[in-house]
């Protein structure tokens, strides 16, 4: 959860133009006053109401919501409101955790608290919520100075039952010492039934800060900020860095508690259209009102400024898919107290300021970092951070030699200069602000969630949330500021970059000996703990540890905790209305959505035709088919019409396999892009060039985009190791998972890693027209588009027929006279799934483990009953034998596209967790689960089906995938239908031994006894 959260806030903190900070608005919001934010506005400062006293009401026309700030009488916790006529309500609570440690303490509370509070006092209660709710999502997360704890539920009495239990965790927990054994590291035998087994480490937390600790980016960015920021909270990690971990005691984790979780030290949000006062009076009375105002000492003070420059250094590991053994240098400036996190203009300015220095072709760091291939890319901490108190700013390479340090110091200096001196084209400048305005408009499903996290940071240090949503203030008042001074910006990059001592350079060295110096380490830790134990010390554990797995084992009764009944959930779907036709003889879909003056266009373009040697180049092509240039446009000019016209324009692969036919698939590259109504014409000019002249004649600019993107595949995957193992497990089961594979596995970043170091790309540059003549096709492609719905017929009526001549037209222009064609899809009967098991030697310490299974397509009668045990195997076997027992941060099975899937997740084991895989189909077969286990299974199987869906993306299932709303419902029918015999009988027909067709894939540290085992073939 610790690693989730620092990327969410990435992403979310501050007006992030580079990142999108606004990840888009829920579907269901107007243009007009809708009842949820009249019903706020009934609101007057000074009200009382269940122990809250409202302090403002202010209307966000820019987000269509009315905000409410109040405070608690009794505790003084704050608290906002956010009232929007969106159903996916959120709900979330967070408290400022400071850590002054490396031990972990507010990470490894974030997992305790979720194991038991006095309301609800059985074990994981969390995770049993998953199973017993139709939330849209539930989680927790630990940042550098908060903890927060969201989940949203479109069900309201899902929302009561969920905050129930939330509240409890939080406030009312626990803290049982086996708990913190589990979740947060523990001595104990190897097996733990064997006293004479060797002592090691265990624990949840321990595990997966491993993990998080084998990405070279995350230590970076981890490193980065405890040298930039020392003295305080921000010096240390408060994940907990792994060799640290085992310094924390259970009476501190408790005192830690007792000091941070306390309503005075809380902040509460809550967002959708179900009413305020309901949740005010459920907050107050199960949790507030027990307890009295206290001042917590939790304030993080400013760092204190340094007076000359910084130099440090850090070692990392090398990593075989890594594109060279090189450096990373990073130049990071803590922007001076003037430019506090809480000062939401002063962020706003830097946040644009920083798009504007590094966001795209045309920035200058770009020209000058990027472009001379000094390195691969821009460092993985780059550009503006409001995650902090005090903001900073961060410009560095990777991929880059040791002896070009010094030369990219200079640039960087030379570049802020250049700035200073030459300012930034008002073209790019209000790109940036069409960007916002983009961003306002688009909508996503957890726009609640997006808007939790976005205002987070600011709000834990007393910002006012409000101010920081009022973004066309802050655009209007910087359009302001700029003519009132043009040189407004140039002024900040002197006061913050060019002046500013607080300066640190960090640079990161590759070191082969890495890994094994961590082992060694750790080892070392682990004796000196080991010999400090007395022969009685040692029994204790050994006891300790038959306690734990005792209570591991033993069916828990989680008849305390509310839950949903399977009659909760809708009996039908919500239909998705679509019209196809024609538009120049090609196939289109329309889909009429309420998108906010927003146009979604979807193009895809068949890949039947395609020779087989061209494959492995696809995903390549689709990269850079949109940044080399077109018609008369260089890449740069290109970047900033594409800027300027578009909310984006981006082409990707897409295999979907047949609904009804396991060896049938339709294979092509999906076209996507957005923009505003008025800018419609000038998005279809676009892509006519881009179809009919794109430029593949440049070099080194394919080169700069190669670097670039191999870079990102090999620093993903210690992240998403689970799913390239899933793609290759996958691999040899279906025909459509050999494409993935070779479109997005292993086999692709591999194959990145070799186009990366050719010294000549002359032969890629060949390739790329040959494959565009089989892509870019007329007689290959159909199309999708959202259309704006949410004015009058009359409008809507023209603007309908306005779209389709303009399609028609633009139709017409790239291709001429066109004949009506249908999509054939691929069909390969003689096609034979096969078994392989393969190991990728990592620099990990710790493995991604996968088994699949070949069963049976999406309309199959088998498929349901499936899909129900996969998440009932998940919640009531794998979990506790994956996460509690082997000790993984996660674990579990999946189906979908014809595999019944298995995974684990930074788990220290590898053989012992394929042991689990195969004993959780034994214990489906045995028929060892209730009734209540299978409602369990279908309230968080149907949670994910009735998951909202984005304006944007209504109709794209059917348009991808060819699944109906009538076949949808069909499958709908069968889940309600799944039986105990329906699962027992699909255990043992499909994944019983002798009956199944698997792949097992695993990446992870070297293996001896995989690499002796001759029926696994090691990469």
């Amino acid at each position: 959860m610790y690693n989730v959260m620092q990327q969410l806030m990435q992403a979310s903190n501050g007006l992030s133009l580079g990142k999108s900070s606004f990840q888009g608005h829920n579907p269901s919001w107007r243009f007009r006053s809708t009842p949820a934010t009249e019903r706020v506005l009934q609101y007057q400062a000074g009200q009382k109401i269940h122990g809250f006293t409202v302090k403002e009401v202010v209307a966000v026309p820019d987000l269509f919501l009315t905000a409410v700030k109040l405070t608690h009488d009794n505790t003084g916790a704050q608290y906002l409101h956010a009232a929007r006529d969106d159903k996916n309500n959120l709900f979330s609570v967070q408290l400022r955790t400071t850590p002054m440690d490396n031990t972990g303490v507010p990470h490894i509370l974030e997992h305790t608290v979720l194991c038991g509070s006095e309301k609800y006092p059985c074990r994981d209660p969390f995770f049993k919520m998953l199973n017993r709710s139709l939330s849209t999502f539930m989680n927790a997360f630990t940042a550098s100075d908060f903890t927060m704890y969201p989940f949203s539920t479109q069900n309201g009495k899902d929302f009561q039952n969920l905050l129930s239990v939330y509240l409890d965790a939080v406030f009312f927990p626990c803290l049982g010492e086996l708990d913190f054994r589990q979740e947060g590291w523990r001595l104990e035998n190897e097996n733990p039934s064997d006293p004479t087994s060797p002592l090691v480490f265990k624990g949840v937390v321990f595990n997966e800060m491993k993990g998080a600790f084998s990405d070279n980016e995350q230590v970076y960015a981890q490193y980065l900020q405890n040298k930039l920021y020392p003295d305080h909270t921000y010096g240390v990690v408060s994940g907990g860095e792994p060799l640290a971990i085992p310094d924390l005691s259970w009476e501190q984790l408790k005192h830690f508690h007792a000091t941070h979780y306390h309503p005075s030290n809380a902040r509460f949000f809550t967002y959708g259209d179900m009413p305020l006062e309901q949740h005010l009076k459920q907050i107050h009375e199960e949790a507030l009102s027990k307890f009295e105002r206290t001042e917590p000492d939790t304030a993080v003070p400013n760092q204190p400024h340094w007076d000359r420059p910084v130099s440090l250094p850090i070692q990392y590991h090398c990593s075989s898919v890594s594109t060279s053994l090189s450096d990373n240098v990073v130049v990071s400036f803590m922007c001076p107290s003037l430019c506090s996190i809480t000062d939401t203009f002063e962020g706003f300015t830097l946040s644009l300021l920083s798009s504007l220095m590094i966001s795209g072709p045309n920035a200058p760091f770009y020209k000058a970092l990027i472009e001379p291939k000094i390195g691969t890319d821009f460092s993985s901490v780059v550009g503006y951070d409001g995650s902090t108190k005090e903001a900073s700013f961060s410009i560095g390479l990777q991929g880059m030699a040791e002896e070009d340090i010094e030369k990219v110091k200079q640039i960087i200096i030379q570049t802020f200069d250049e700035i200073i001196a030459n300012g930034f084209e008002e073209e790019r400048i209000e790109a940036l602000l069409h960007k916002i305005e983009i961003q306002m408009k688009h909508q996503s499903t957890s726009f609640g969630l997006s808007l939790a996290s976005y205002i987070a940071s600011c709000w834990n240090h007393d910002g006012d949330p409000v101010q920081l949503l009022k973004i066309s203030d802050r655009v209007t008042q910087f359009r302001q500021a700029l003519k009132d001074n043009p040189r407004f910006l140039q002024e900040k990059v002197v006061h913050y970059f060019k002046d500013n001592t607080h300066r640190l350079t960090l640079s990161m060295s590759p070191d082969e000996a890495y890994l094994e110096k961590q082992v060694k380490a750790e080892e070392e830790k682990l004796q000196k703990n080991i010999q400090a134990l007395s022969e009685s010390d040692k029994k204790d554990i050994y006891e300790k540890g038959l306690e734990l797995l005792s209570i591991q084992s033993k069916t828990q009764d989680a008849s305390c905790l509310p839950a949903l009944k399977v009659s909760d959930i809708e009996p039908t779907i919500a239909v998705t209305r679509v019209e196809t036709g024609t538009a120049g003889g090609v196939p289109v879909q329309y889909c009429e959505q309420p998108t906010n003056g927003m146009v979604y266009f979807r193009a895809m373009c068949s890949l039947n035709s395609l020779p087989e040697d061209l494959r492995l180049y696809v995903p390549l092509f689709c990269s850079v088919i949109t940044k080399m240039g077109c018609g008369g446009l260089d890449y740069r000019q290109q970047d900033q019409q594409m800027e300027l016209k578009t909310g984006g324009m981006s082409i990707s692969t897409s295999v979907n396999p047949d609904y009804s036919n396991m060896d049938m698939y339709e294979q092509g590259v999906l076209l996507s892009s957005s923009c505003l109504e008025r800018n419609l014409p000038d998005m279809f000019h676009l892509w006519s060039d881009i179809f009919n002249s794109p430029h593949f004649d440049d070099e080194e600019r394919l080169r700069v985009l190669v670097m670039m993107s191999a870079q990102e595949l090999a620093n993903g995957i210690s992240n998403s190791g689970h799913m390239y193992a899933m793609t290759r497990a996958a691999r040899n089961l279906t025909p459509t998972g050999e494409l993935q594979e070779t479109f997005g596995g292993m086999e692709q970043v591999k194959f990145m890693k070799r186009v990366a170091e050719m010294p000549d790309l002359t032969q890629v540059l060949r390739t790329l027209p040959r494959i565009k003549r089989h892509i870019l096709n007329p007689l290959n492609m159909r199309w999708v588009k959202s259309l704006h719905v949410t004015v009058t017929y009359q409008r809507l009526r023209f603007y309908y027929d306005f779209s389709l001549l303009t399609l028609r037209k633009v139709f017409y222009n790239f291709f001429g006279q066109m004949c009506v064609y249908l999509i054939i899809p691929t069909q390969e009967p003689n096609f034979k799934p096969c078994q392989m098991k393969t190991f990728f030697p990592m620099p990990f310490p710790i493995n991604f483990v996968s088994e699949c299974i070949r069963t049976v397509p999406f309309t199959h009668e088998d498929c349901a009953s499936l899909n129900i045990l996969a998440r009932m195997m998940t919640a009531k076997y794998l979990h506790g034998e994956i996460r509690e027992k082997g000790g993984a941060y996660g674990g579990g099975a999946r189906m979908g596209g014809g595999l019944f899937t298995f995974y684990s997740y930074r788990d220290p084991n590898t053989v012992q967790t394929l042991s689990a895989f195969r004993k959780g189909v034994d214990w489906a077969i045995s028929g060892q689960f209730t009734q209540q286990d299978i409602n369990e299974a279908k309230l968080s199987v149907f949670s994910a089906v009735d998951s909202p869906v984005a304006p944007s993306d209504k109709g794209m299932g059917r348009f991808l995938s060819g699944i109906t709303d009538e076949l949808k419902q069909a499958h709908r029918e069968r889940l309600f239908a799944v039986t105990d015999k329906s699962i027992v009988d699909v255990a043992g027909r499909y994944l019983g031994i002798g009956q199944r067709t698997c792949g097992v894939a695993i990446l992870g540290p070297e293996n001896d006894t995989i690499k002796k085992d001759p029926s696994w073939v090691v990469k």
